[in-house]
């Protein structure tokens, strides 16, 4: 489970840095782009440890 998620860390943030990087954008969606995309991945690992659950 901890490399699954390690993976899927690494996955996302390549993610992010192709959107950051290589994509033409105005700057402002690539800040709300990466708010929602980092909001989306803390609570993921939250309810991955079980500290949150929904």
């Amino acid at each position: 489970m901890l490399v699954q998620t390690i993976i899927v860390l690494i996955v996302v943030g390549v993610l992010l840095w192709l959107v950051n990087n290589k994509i033409p954008m105005d700057g402002t969606i690539k800040s709300i782009i990466n708010i929602v995309v980092i909001i989306a991945v803390i609570v993921w690992l939250l309810r991955i440890f079980g500290i949150v659950s929904f």
